[in-house]
C-alpha cells in the first residue's frame, strides 16, 4: 500500500510552558509515496499486563462463566489459557504472589524484558501502576528469604530490582505527558493543553481535515482525563483513570508496555457501588460459605467489566490501518487459583488481543501444571520480543 501524504515526524510534541503532550498517529506522519510497513504507521506490539488478586472462583472462569462474560463481545479476540501453575508462588502466599507473576519464579519479569526491546523507540519504556497504594505484607518464617517488594509490585526489572506501582493518577498523567513540577502553579490550577494551546494551534494550520479531525479528538479525550485526574475520589474512579491512561499512552506511542495492579494485594478495600461492606480479602477466605461466593463473583466480575471497557477503548482506538487491539497482546489474570484455597493451580488466565498473530475465539488446555512461564515465553515472542527463555519456562503454549 503506497500513500501520498505531507511528512510530518512521528515524534512531534505539542510544546509550551514546561508541558510537553506527545501525539497520536496521524497521516501527516507518513512519508508520500512510501510502502506503509516503513512508515511510522507499521504495526508495532503494545503488551499490557493485567494483574488482580486473590484468584478466582474457578467454576465462573470460562468462557460462559460469570466472571468472564463481560468480555463476550470480544470473544473472538479471547483466548482461555488453563492447566499452568507458578509451582514457585507456594509459600508466604500474599507476600510473593503479586512479584512472581510475571516471571514464574523470581527475577525480572516478562513485561521489563519487553521494555527492554520495545521501549526503544519510546519516551518511557514502560508504565506501572495500580488502583490502590499497596501495603508491606510480611512473609512469617519466610521472613528475610523474599524481598517485601514481592507483595507490593509485578514488575521487576534485571537483578531483581523493583519497579513501583504508581497509584495516583496525576503522577502517571504528568509523568505520560512530561508535566514539569509547578509549571504554571500548582497540579490542576491549569489545564496541560492551556500550556501548549499556542502550538497546538500552530500544528493546526498544517494539517488536514481529517487529521484536524484526530487531533481534537485525541485532545478532548485527554482534557476529560486530565478533569477527571483532578476530581478523582473513588477507587472506581482510579481504577478507570488508570485504564485510561494506559490507552491514551498506547495510543500516542509513549510507552508500548504497560502493567497494572487491579487492587493491592491482601485488599481490605469494601466494594460499596455493589452494594456490599466486606473486605475484598475477608471475603476471598469465603470458607465455601454460598453468600461470600456469590459475593467475591460479583467483586471479580466487576474487575472484568472495568477490564473489558479498556479493551473495548482499545478497540476503537484507529491504528494505521487498524486499531489498537489488533496490535495488543493483553495478559489478564491472577498468580492465585482457588480463591479460598490460595493456591496456585490451575491459574485464571487470559490473553485478548489480535497482536502477534494469536488466534482467539479459543480456550487453549495446557497439560496440566504446565508452568505459567511457558505461557509469558509465549507472549514475549509473538511480540517479537527476542528471549531464549524466562523462569522456569520449559517452551510455548501451543496453539496461541
Amino acid at each position: 500500500m503506497f500513500i501520498t501524504k505531507t511528512h510530518l515526524d512521528r515524534r512531534t510534541f505539542l510544546r509550551g510552558m514546561g508541558a510537553t503532550v506527545a501525539l497520536p498517529l496521524l497521516d501527516a506522519m507518513i512519508p508520500a509515496r512510501t510502502l506503509l510497513a516503513s512508515t511510522a504507521a507499521k504495526a508495532v506490539p503494545r503488551l499490557a499486563f493485567v494483574y488482580f488478586p486473590h484468584g478466582a472462583v474457578m467454576r465462573e472462569w470460562s468462557r460462559d462463566g460469570r466472571i468472564l462474560q463481560p468480555l463476550a463481545p470480544f470473544a473472538n479476540r479471547l483466548t482461555i489459557v488453563s492447566g499452568l501453575e507458578n509451582r514457585h508462588a507456594y509459600g508466604p502466599v500474599h507476600a510473593i504472589t503479586p512479584g512472581t507473576w510475571l516471571s514464574g519464579i523470581s527475577g525480572a519479569t516478562a513485561d521489563q524484558f519487553a521494555a527492554e526491546c520495545l521501549g526503544c523507540d519510546t519516551p518511557l519504556p514502560s508504565i506501572a501502576v495500580a488502583t490502590e497504594q499497596a501495603t508491606k505484607i510480611g512473609a512469617g518464617v519466610w521472613e528475610g528469604k523474599y524481598d517485601e517488594s514481592y507483595g507490593t509490585t509485578i514488575s521487576f526489572r534485571r537483578g531483581a530490582s523493583a519497579v513501583p506501582m504508581e497509584f495516583r493518577p496525576r503522577a502517571v498523567f504528568d509523568t505520560i505527558y512530561h508535566r514539569a513540577p509547578g509549571a504554571a502553579g500548582p497540579p490542576g490550577s491549569t489545564s496541560v493543553l492551556d500550556l501548549v494551546a499556542d502550538d497546538a494551534l500552530s500544528l493546526r494550520k498544517r494539517l488536514g481535515p481529517s487529521d484536524r479531525s484526530v487531533l481534537s479528538d485525541y485532545l478532548d479525550t485527554l482534557r476529560d482525563v486530565e478533569r477527571r485526574v483532578n476530581k478523582e475520589e473513588s477507587f472506581v474512579d482510579r481504577m478507570a483513570l488508570m485504564f485510561d491512561l494506559i490507552a491514551l499512552a498506547f495510543r500516542a506511542d509513549i510507552t508500548r508496555v504497560a502493567s497494572m495492579m487491579m487492587a493491592a494485594e491482601a485488599s481490605s478495600m469494601t466494594y460499596a457501588h455493589l452494594g456490599m461492606s466486606d473486605s475484598f480479602h475477608l471475603l476471598s477466605h469465603h470458607q465455601n460459605d454460598p453468600e461470600k461466593i456469590e459475593k467475591l463473583v460479583r467483586i471479580q466480575a466487576f474487575h472484568t467489566r472495568m477490564f473489558a471497557a479498556f479493551i473495548r477503548t482499545l478497540a476503537e482506538l484507529p491504528d494505521g490501518d487498524g486499531t489498537i487491539l489488533d496490535r495488543s497482546i493483553v495478559l489478564y489474570g491472577s498468580n492465585m487459583s482457588d480463591s479460598h484455597a490460595h493456591d496456585h493451580f490451575p491459574l485464571p488466565l487470559a490473553v485478548v488481543g489480535g497482536g502477534g498473530r494469536q488466534h482467539g475465539g479459543q480456550h487453549l488446555r495446557s497439560p496440566d501444571r504446565t508452568p505459567i512461564s511457558n505461557l509469558l515465553l509465549t507472549v514475549l515472542r509473538r511480540a517479537e520480543v527476542p528471549v531464549h527463555s524466562i523462569g522456569d519456562s520449559t517452551g510455548e503454549c501451543a496453539g496461541l
